[in-house]
């Protein structure tokens, strides 16, 4: 299967799209891990994007599709995968339709994690991370620390990243709903959307969005 995962930030989109691509045995496509591998190995597009990271700008449409589509060559691709943070806008889902139209291909479902935005500021807003080690993560209401503000895992410190702030999550999901929700119309006019609500424990979203695409 060939699949777009989409969904406002805090959506769980990377743990929905690493379970996922498991179960669907496709790779799992991230936009992130693109910049980090081709930055890490030092490929033309990488030294590109960097250029742009490092000046603080937005990386060009053309790099991020041309990472892409390189990934999406690879063979272990071949019979499918699940793109996630790509594309990020219209123009970036017309690019993808050509080239998979180029290849003959095209994609199967676009599955739209559907989350109020309440919740969303909730879950970010309330991510607490340890100052030793950025794996230990916790919640103020869902996963709390024996102690406040205390890590379980090695005792440092917990604090709120600035990306976590309110004010910033709000802002967030104003790019989303400005550059990225756009695609959800642009797919569901080829009839591929799949909408399925992502609240609740992880594995019931899981299962709820395999459900959703044997339909």
């Amino acid at each position: 299967m060939r699949i777009v995962l989409v969904g406002p930030p805090g959506a769980g989109k990377g743990t929905q799209a690493a379970f996922l691509a498991r179960k669907l045995s496709i790779p799992h496509i991230s936009t992130g891990d693109l910049f980090r591998a081709n930055i890490s190995q030092g490929t033309e597009l990488g030294k590109q994007a960097k250029s742009y990271i490092d000046a603080g700008n937005l990386v060009p449409d053309e790099v991020t599709i041309g990472m892409a589509k390189d990934r999406m060559d690879q063979a272990d691709a071949a019979n499918g995968f699940l793109l996630d943070g790509f594309p990020r806008n219209v123009f970036q889902a017309e690019a993808l339709d050509a080239l998979l139209k180029d290849e003959g291909q095209k994609l199967d479902a676009v599955l739209d994690l559907e989350v109020p935005e309440d919740e969303v500021v909730k879950r970010i807003a309330g991510r607490r991370i340890c100052r030793n080690d950025s794996s230990h993560v916790f919640h103020t209401e869902y996963s709390k620390p024996q102690q406040e503000g205390v890590c379980d895992v090695c005792g440092g410190e917990l604090y709120q990243r600035e990306d976590d702030k309110e004010e910033t999550v709000r802002k967030r999901l104003e790019v989303y709903h400005t550059e990225t929700e756009p695609i959800i119309g642009h797919y569901r006019a080829q009839g591929l959307v799949v909408t399925i609500s992502a609240l609740g424990k992880v594995g019931e979203v899981t299962e709820r969005a395999l459900e959703a695409l044997k339909k």
